[in-house]
């Protein structure tokens, strides 16, 4: 008798078939999945390498800190002042100082970045700086620094203005200072920073041949010591006990005093303000009397701004608050209309 197959037996086999094919099958599994494992390492290698090369450009760029570039355009406040950008080369010889100032700085963050690297891992902020967070070797940090300091410096020769070349040599000096040992150094330390925006006023003065006024010196030097103070009290205030930590010097401060201290500051401001709009002739006095108006409301404003805890910089709150932007654009129109 011969044996006949039931169905069941010829499923058996069809799903027998199913679950383990021939050779030629198995190898034709075994190459495609090796080609995909190939392609997929290819993209991820690829994609990987891709990331490391912009990770470099990526953490120079923010070690330079653009954000704080607008600081440089105090190098257009004498000239603005005096009327002088529209004579010749007065603009020109103006944007070459704000774009040494520009080298000058990102030389300082890069020295500062490398010297506060240990701190700045402590820092809730600050530890994602490329520096301090092993994105951006110092050697290289401090290679940058120096290219970017000799450019600096050959700004002024480069206009044939010397006196330019001072104001940025003084900057570089003072500001390597400032990170090697003055930051350790109370009330020093604010005298420091508050140098470093008057040198940006003089940078631009020598560049555009202007000589400027002691009022307006003044004016210059109490608003850049206002901003420091200011800097100062909001850190104390927001960080506490951890902003000794980060920065030794703030075990000297007291929050009182650095506020009674921020409104001396604005009050010397408005005066000097004033001394210096009496002192323009004909009808620009009128126009530069009525622009401490808003002067004073930006004042203000800056002050509610820095009196309790905030996150953002100080200098993000005089950039990108509303009513203070408004108060800034009113000063600037009736500054421009009495030139």
């Amino acid at each position: 008798m011969t044996a006949t197959r039931t169905p069941e037996a010829g499923d058996y086999q069809a799903r027998h078939a199913l679950v383990r094919p021939g050779p030629l099958r198995r190898r034709a599994l075994r190459w495609r999945t090796l080609r995909w494992l190939t392609l997929r390492w290819r993209t991820l290698h690829w994609l990987t390498l891709g990331w490391l090369t912009l990770r470099w450009p990526v953490a120079v760029v923010r070690t330079a800190r653009p954000r704080q570039w607008p600081k440089n355009l105090l190098v257009f406040a004498a000239p603005l002042a005096a009327g002088s950008l529209g004579r010749p080369d007065g603009l020109s010889h103006a944007l070459v100082a704000a774009a040494a100032f520009c080298c000058a700085s990102v030389a300082v963050y890069f020295v500062n970045d490398v010297v506060d690297a240990e701190r700045d891992r402590r820092h809730p902020r600050k530890r994602h700086r490329p520096v301090a967070a092993g994105e951006l070797p110092p050697a290289h940090a401090v290679a940058l620094a120096v290219a970017c300091a000799a450019v600096a410096l050959a700004a002024g020769p480069a206009i044939s203005a010397p006196l330019l070349a001072a104001a940025v040599g003084g900057y570089l000096a003072m500001s390597f200072g400032y990170s090697l040992a003055g930051k350790h150094i109370p009330v020093a330390e604010l005298i420091f920073v508050a140098s470093g925006f008057l040198l940006r006023v003089l940078g631009g003065a020598a560049a555009t041949h202007v000589p400027p006024s002691a009022w307006f010196l003044a004016v210059c030097s109490l608003g850049a010591l206002g901003v420091a103070i200011a800097k100062r009290y909001t850190e104390l205030v927001s960080l506490g006990a951890a902003a000794i930590r980060h920065r030794p010097v703030m075990r000297w401060y007291r929050p009182g005093l650095l506020r009674l201290a921020q409104w001396a500051a604005a009050c010397g401001m408005i005066a000097s303000y004033l001394a210096w709009a009496a002192g323009q002739p004909g009808e620009d006095m009128a126009w530069h009397l009525a622009s401490a108006l808003p002067l004073v409301a930006a004042l203000l404003r800056f002050a509610a701004l820095t009196a309790g805890r905030t996150a953002a910089a100080v200098e993000d709150l005089l950039t990108r608050d509303r009513p203070m932007l408004a108060c800034e654009l009113a000063w600037l129109g009736l500054f421009v209309a009495g030139i």
